[in-house]
């Protein structure tokens, strides 16, 4: 069984950083794309980030330039460091996993709460 369990997240300032960890369960781990996703109140679900197995990453434009996702495939963890917090980073902060063609595990999501 695959879980994954986020956490990190908190209530900051902007400009503030914060460094979100999702660890994962399995044996798929290394060869898995995982991702983080956010959902705010009155808004869809968005990609956040993604990291290949390969390392290839992209990022929504809004957290471009702001935010960096990395993994750690020895600690079966994913990380999101997010720099220069903005309000509209408010959100649930939820992390994926993606192999052999499905998204095989969700997380129960970590709130980020960023005040003006």
């Amino acid at each position: 069984q695959v879980q994954l369990v986020e956490s990190g997240g908190g209530l900051v300032q902007a400009g503030d950083s914060l460094k979100l960890s999702c660890a994962a369960s399995g044996t798929v781990f290394e060869s898995a794309t995982m991702g983080w996703y956010r959902q705010a109140p009155g808004k869809q679900r968005e990609l956040v980030a993604s990291i290949t197995s390969g390392g290839s990453t992209n990022y929504a434009d809004s957290v471009k330039g702001r935010f960096t996702i990395s993994r750690d495939n020895a600690k079966k963890t994913v990380y999101l460091q997010m720099n220069s917090l903005k309000p509209e980073d408010t959100a649930v902060y939820l992390c994926n996993m993606y192999w052999g063609g499905r998204f095989l595990a969700w997380g129960q999501g970590t709130q980020v709460t960023v005040s003006s």
